[in-house]
């Protein structure tokens, strides 16, 4: 009979496959459903029939729909998502500088934000209802209420433009040091950071206080220890279950939603580039940087739910 805990991990990984190969379909029909000719749109309005008919039987389009998925699918497996048809250049390629980018981005911003809400979770429970707590929640709140691209360019106008820390246009390139990068990032990092800390911050403190009215809260209380000592030792780590989960979601954020931020401060990353090549109706490259953003977004959420199911036993004996 096989271990409860391998069985558990094995149906959430196989119901992430699944739902990949789900996201494809829709990502596919969704760019196939579009208004308008592709052949069109790249030869332009003055193309003859018959250059329409060659460029479609070249991309394919003379084929019917499904037999185009299956190519695009099976090429995808194997890292081959084709040409663009804007420059001709290896989808692949480009979007493995531009990954390695983005994903350089939404590091630095998860080291700076995980720790940090963290903390101010347990520093708001244990000091709940007081100012401190008050502070931090009314911060928190104010910060997840904007707009991504509003609070960039507050901040640019304040740190680019005022009191020049770091630059409005965040350009990174090969070969460029990591300090230069780390620089160039700051502004960037810092909104990804305030979007996404407040959840994580919220979590912590309803997690931990959940736990704070337990016996052996109360039990640890009559030993004398003191408080924050008893929520980092014997609460938070109770709590790590469902603060893993929202950590999980929120670093799938940083990945998956960070095209506003990129766009913004014209970061030469997966968003930025989706959004050039969105606005020249270039299909391959809009499914395969869809299929790379489903994918980020499944698999760190499957992470998460393999992470609670190792670290919360009743979900390893639900019974």
């Amino acid at each position: 009979m096989a271990n409860p805990v391998v069985k558990l991990v094995a149906q959430r990984v196989a119901l992430g496959i699944l739902l990949l190969l789900a996201a494809s379909v829709l990502i596919f029909v969704g760019t196939q459903i579009l208004p308008g000719d592709v052949a069109q749109s790249i030869l332009g309005q003055s193309a003859t029939p018959q250059a329409l008919a060659n460029l479609r039987a070249q991309l394919g389009l003379d084929q019917p729909a499904y037999i185009r998925y299956f190519t695009w699918l099976g090429g995808a497996i194997h890292g081959d998502f084709g040409t663009a048809l804007t420059n001709g250049q290896d989808i692949a390629t480009a979007v493995g500088r531009r990954l390695s980018n983005t994903l350089f981005l939404a590091a630095v911003a998860a080291v700076i934000a995980v720790p940090l809400a963290i903390v101010l979770g347990l520093i708001a429970v244990r000091y709940q209802g007081r100012w401190p707590d008050k502070l931090i929640s009314a911060v928190t709140l104010a910060s997840v209420s904007l707009p991504e691209f509003l609070l960039g360019y507050i901040i640019i106008f304040f740190l680019a433009v005022q009191f020049h820390v770091a630059p409005s246009v965040s350009t990174i390139f090969p070969g460029m040091g990591f300090w230069a990068k780390l620089h160039a990032v700051v502004l960037p990092a810092l909104v990804l950071v305030l979007v996404v800390q407040g959840q994580m911050m919220r979590m912590t403190r309803a997690a931990v206080l959940n736990l704070m009215q337990s016996a052996y809260i109360e039990t640890a209380e009559l030993k004398g220890l003191r408080p924050f000592l008893i929520i980092v030792r014997h609460a938070f780590p109770n709590a790590i279950s469902p603060i893993v989960n929202v950590v999980m979601i929120n670093l799938a954020y940083l990945v998956v939603g960070i095209v506003v931020t990129e766009v913004v401060f014209v970061y030469p990353g997966m968003g930025q580039y989706l959004v050039d090549h969105v606005a020249k109706r270039d299909v391959p490259v809009v499914q395969a940087c869809g299929l790379i953003f489903a994918a980020v977004y499944i698999g760190l959420n499957m992470l998460a739910d393999v992470i609670s199911i190792l670290t919360n036993p009743r979900l390893r004996h639900p019974k």
